[in-house]
């Protein structure tokens, strides 16, 4: 356990959600339709900015969540936050996307929280980190940062990425991420096996296996399966995560109907 993280994160109790399955949302989604997977077990979006999904549902009877995924760019500006969270109702806020392998210091990511999250009344989420497990990178990177933040930097959840061979390797992390952290909330905003020799069964075959055990997680408030679009769609506009995950962990098939792993959402 981090000495100063209770001075450093709001012990908040796990909010009683419907459901703690979402939709993790690209922003080339416009032709795809959220409420396909809405209901059931399926309460959130977000799409790793701060602006509404492009759908063509709106947000398909989910609850958006804003994502401040940069420190301030074009899609999101940073001086548009708040602005943008009172007009669109959020309740909870994501914050940096894996500043652990995208050049931001732990430092420099304490004093932006500071500066333009802290005081923001919403249950906020620590920025999401990677899996790695290289020195400076992943949970020793947020660990970093949770000292530089001192009490400075409140926050209702721990916010982590996962991608790896196998389901024991993701429990283990999780767990790890849990304890590591005073046992706080944790929310999963992406995750699947990296490109598995399987393919769609192999996804299938691990999602089906960890919904059931985060499912049964007091601490895990929030999870989002990478990734909420189709095949296609993956294809013509992330060749990066084809190449890493593969396109068997899409939740929506080329017609746009739910996929063999879309279909577990329910």
């Amino acid at each position: 356990m981090i000495p100063t993280l209770s001075l450093t994160l709001a012990l908040l109790a796990s909010t009683a959600f419907a459901g703690k399955r979402g939709l993790a949302w690209p922003w080339y989604n416009k032709p795809l339709n959220p409420g396909v997977l809405a209901g059931g077990q399926t309460s959130f979006i977000y799409d790793w900015e701060t602006y509404a999904p492009p759908s063509s549902n709106g947000n398909g009877g989910l609850e958006f969540i804003g994502m401040q995924g940069c420190k301030d760019c074009d899609s999101s500006p940073v001086g548009d936050l708040k602005n943008r969270a009172n007009a669109q109702k959020w309740k909870h806020l994501f914050t940096l996307n894996e500043p652990d392998i995208n050049g931001i210091s732990p430092g420099d990511a304490a004093s932006w929280y500071k500066t333009n999250i802290a005081s923001l009344s919403l249950k906020k989420a620590l920025p999401a980190v990677t899996s790695s497990t290289n020195a400076g990178q992943g949970l020793d990177w947020l660990s970093q940062m949770v000292k530089a933040c001192g009490n400075g930097c409140p926050a209702a959840y721990i916010n982590v990425h996962w991608y790896g061979n196998n389901f024991n390797e993701f429990q283990t992390f999780i767990q790890k991420a849990h304890q590591q952290f005073g046992g706080h909330d944790i929310v999963i905003s992406e995750f699947a096996l990296a490109k598995p020799a399987g393919g769609q069964q192999a996804q299938v075959d691990f999602f089906r296996q960890a919904f059931t055990w985060l499912d049964s997680q007091n601490y895990v408030a929030m999870y989002f399966p990478f990734v909420a679009t189709s095949p296609q769609l993956l294809q013509a506009n992330d060749q990066g995560a084809v190449n890493h995950v593969g396109t068997g962990s899409t939740l929506y098939s080329n017609d746009g109907s739910a996929s063999a792993v879309g279909k577990l959402m329910k």
